[in-house]
């Protein structure tokens, strides 16, 4: 199908290939293939913000056609979860390979 063929066109990490080592990103892409299938568990094993991304660029695209107060707050706040849920998962991952 055309889900499956998406994996021949995934980008490899650079910081991996390099350096042996996995970046803050690395996941992201395998994780949305997983979704495209319905694999929601496994997606979010692979990369556990996936679901809080996906609500952050939804609002923000939505918020380019419905603006209304604290539209800012709103999304600095995903922002911050995302951030802090890419972090911790990022530190979990790494702990795994020491």
């Amino acid at each position: 199908m055309l889900i499956e063929g998406l994996e021949d066109y995934m980008l490899q990490c650079t910081n991996k290939r390099i350096f042996g080592i996995e970046c803050l990103g690395c996941g992201i892409q395998r994780a949305t293939v997983l979704l495209l299938r319905g694999e929601f568990a496994a997606a979010f094993k692979m990369y556990p913000a996936i679901y809080t991304l996906i609500v952050l660029v939804a609002f923000v695209i939505f918020n380019l056609f419905v603006k209304f107060k604290n539209d800012f707050r709103i999304k600095m706040g995903l922002l911050f979860l995302n951030v802090i849920i890419i972090i911790v998962s990022y530190v979990i991952k790494m702990n795994k390979f020491i």
